[in-house]
């Protein structure tokens, strides 16, 4: 795995940063709704994240998923584990488990 360039970049970034969403789109402009959910699970709940769009570059598309070994996208990673997509993410929140996991591994949200 580590003499795969695109996954040394996913890995640096899952490392570098405490919450990472990989999405279609930006934050700021999502390009699909799941990854708007996501966004706006993350942002109603105050967490700073860094979003990356990997409708910027297909390796990285192709390569989160081979990565996380999951099909889909948005992923989400919090403090360098693979959380899930979408409607993971947005069962979490439901039932507070996304709090609780955001409290265990120290990420700061709102309360």
């Amino acid at each position: 795995m580590s003499d795969n360039p695109v996954f040394e970049q996913l890995q640096n970034e899952v490392d570098d940063n405490d919450v990472v969403l990989f999405m279609k789109g930006t934050p700021m402009f999502p390009q699909c709704g799941f990854s708007a959910a996501v966004v706006q699970t993350l942002t109603m709940a105050g967490v700073k994240f860094k979003g990356i769009n990997v409708l910027d570059d297909m390796e990285t598309r192709e390569g989160v998923k081979q990565f996380s070994n999951w099909p889909t996208i948005p992923q989400l990673y919090v403090k360098g584990e693979f959380v899930g997509g979408c409607d993971i993410i947005r069962e979490m929140e439901s039932s507070g488990e996304l709090k609780q996991l955001f409290e265990e591994k120290g990420v700061e949200y709102a309360n």
